[in-house]
């Protein structure tokens, strides 16, 4: 179990209790969140250490490490991934200027994007820690992926872009993997990492079922004024914030279902269009946000 004595962000002494939630997605069991006073940071406090994490992840309904289409939730999840997947592409070219480059996608799950961006004439690479996600991603798309230990081996000053789609939010040593992520970027190269904004409209409303939460698989509990915190912290600045405009309607399906709503599918995208449609004229406070970073002395 791993308890912190001080804000994991800006090292602040005073924390305290904010939120328990439920693992509500696998084991039940309950864990806490606590609120640093100084500057805000959420994170989960008493969490599995790393060599007992990977139970929370053996299920086949985790989504991430599926392709599965059996409920409509994860017809939904695919649909949307293949509209997301064309969008992140565009994204990738557009914040980087280059139509073709090296790219490594950090956490790359089943290896969709990546492949997406094989398609688009880059050349990929994988990093992955679940061993099935992994031999699919190689089986299915001929992709180079790796496991997590195999970070530190990859040459320096090699990628022109690093992504990592709500992976960062699992790492046990963040500013680990950011000070990795700045050796292996070529100068001036381009990260991107998307999260779930723990001060979206969304997560204020559903409190402690808000799904995004996701303990103790979530660690960090990031928001765009943390984030930025974080980022400069480890050497980056954000140079432009996005949003993933579609996970509000998956997390809010989930929460529905969390928090007991005999028909989640339809309460869920109901409260989503409210939150969507709030967020247009707010854009931090969306279900997810996507920051662009660079290291600080580019």
């Amino acid at each position: 179990m791993v308890i912190h004595d001080a804000c994991p962000v800006c090292s602040g002494k005073e924390i305290s209790l904010f939120l328990e939630c439920q693992d509500h997605f696998l084991t039940k069991q309950r864990f806490k969140i606590f609120r640093c006073k100084k500057c805000g940071f959420l994170f989960t406090q008493g969490h599995p250490d790393e060599s007992e994490a990977g139970q929370y992840y053996e299920s086949d309904d985790y989504i991430s490490h599926s392709d599965s289409s059996k409920t409509a939730t994860e017809k939904a999840y695919q649909v949307v991934r293949k509209i997301m997947l064309h969008q992140k592409v565009k994204l990738i070219r557009r914040s980087t200027g280059l139509f073709s480059g090296k790219i490594l996608d950090i956490g790359c799950g089943t290896g969709h994007f990546l492949n997406s961006m094989k398609r688009a004439g880059w050349l990929v690479t994988g990093i992955e820690k679940s061993y099935k996600a992994r031999n699919y991603a190689e089986s299915k798309f001929n992709l180079e992926v790796s496991d997590n230990s195999q970070i530190s081996n990859l040459n320096s000053g090699t990628f022109d872009s690093i992504t990592m789609w709500h992976v960062l939010e699992h790492f046990h040593e963040p500013a680990m993997i950011m000070k990795e992520i700045s050796r292996l970027l070529k100068p001036g190269g381009l990260c991107v990492i998307a999260l779930p904004n723990s001060n979206s409209f969304d997560a204020n409303y559903y409190q402690s079922y808000w799904a995004a939460y996701d303990v103790p698989r979530h660690l960090w509990h990031f928001n765009p004024d943390t984030f930025s915190l974080f980022a400069v912290a480890c050497g980056f600045k954000v140079t432009a914030t996005k949003t993933l405009p579609f996970d509000v309607f998956y997390i809010s399906i989930l929460s529905e279902k969390y928090r007991g709503s005999s028909i989640p599918q339809l309460s869920g995208l109901v409260r989503a269009k409210f939150f969507f449609l709030r967020s247009l004229f707010r854009k931090e406070k969306n279900s997810s946000m996507i920051y662009l970073l660079r290291k600080a002395d580019h």
